[in-house]
């Protein structure tokens, strides 16, 4: 056995690595190893052989485990050496920067006009931006020779879907569903054909709904004004200019001064057209309703003084920094 334990001694010695380490356990100390064989022996021989023999196996077996075990801290220690030296920190090198993110300035804004509607007891409504005709066109009173429902102004999916051009659908559906009181408001993506400085193919828009009794225009006005004033956070140049929109009547544009003295428009307003709450069944000797719809881009640039709406979808990271 001496030479044994000398021979494995030797050969512990040379190991490197955890696989020859267990071979090397299963060499000396498994079932098939030749301290195994011995100690299976032993029934052959008398009491006082056995004793001194079993000593001698077991002083064997158990240095050979000392040396297993002293192998084993001993590759661990290696292995977080060579760790170490190939994820050498420097320590004295200078930190790196982690830059902050930030919410998008057109995600911003939305927040901001959500926040300042809930405040006037406005709940929030989401609609699909696939939209049909019913609801995009004919339950708005928008006829059939309307300039919107040419292909060159609408994305079109086919003759009864399209990618619905304003927010406004949404009032249906929730007429159609409520039929009063109401105060609701629609954020979401918009779709037409058109891109310059002022104009995207995509867009955002908020719309808002009321239905209550004793509703006027001098309601909507009151709301828009004081709106402006909390999402621009100062006084601003405000002027209504009479226009067209087939679902309300009376309509109106609102439209803000910038520091430049130009007046750029930034919602479309008006009575919701009797022909809507019509199509609704709406009670119009019970309730009356307004609606308005506001171009986030719009606002946007004027809270902003961004003179190119296209800054706001070309992802340059230079821009969006400014809102970090």
């Amino acid at each position: 056995m001496k030479k044994t334990f000398i021979s494995a001694i030797q050969e512990i010695k040379k190991i490197d690595n955890n696989t020859s380490l267990n071979n090397f356990q299963s060499k000396y100390l498994g079932k098939n190893s030749i301290l195994y064989f011995y100690f299976s022996k032993l029934t052959t021989l008398n009491i006082s052989e056995r004793i001194q023999c079993s000593t001698i196996l077991n002083n064997f077996k158990k240095k050979i485990k000392n040396k297993i075990n002293d192998k084993k801290i001993e590759l661990k220690d290696n292995r977080l050496i060579n760790q170490k030296n190939k994820y050498f920190i420097d320590y004295t090198l200078p930190g790196r920067k982690i830059e902050c993110g930030s919410l998008h300035p057109i995600t911003i804004v939305i927040q901001e006009i959500k926040k300042i509607f809930s405040y006037l007891g406005f709940n929030t409504y989401y609609g699909p931006e696939l939209e049909s005709t019913y609801y995009n066109f004919d339950a708005l009173n928008i006829p059939h020779n309307h300039p919107a429902r040419n292909i060159s102004d609408t994305f079109w999916l086919n003759s009864n879907y399209v990618l619905r051009t304003q927010t406004s659908g949404m009032q249906i559906r929730i007429l159609e569903k409520n039929p009063g009181p109401i105060r609701a408001i629609i954020p979401g993506k918009v779709y037409r054909r058109d891109y310059d400085h002022t104009h995207t193919p995509m867009f955002h828009q908020i719309e808002g709904l009321i239905v209550d009794t004793s509703i006027s225009f001098a309601n909507l006005k009151w709301i828009l004004e004081n709106f402006i004033i909390q999402i621009l956070k100062k006084n601003t140049k405000i002027r209504f200019r009479s226009s067209y929109f087939p679902f309300t009547c009376p309509s109106a544009e609102m439209d803000i001064q910038d520091k430049n003295g130009n007046w750029l428009e930034v919602l479309g307003c008006g009575m919701v057209h009797p022909n809507v709450l019509k199509n609704c069944n709406i009670d119009r000797d019970i309730y009356s309703a307004c609606a308005f719809g506001i171009g986030v881009e719009r606002l946007a640039m004027l809270k902003y003084s961004v003179s190119d709406i296209r800054c706001f979808f070309e992802n340059d990271i230079r821009f969006l920094k400014q809102f970090v």
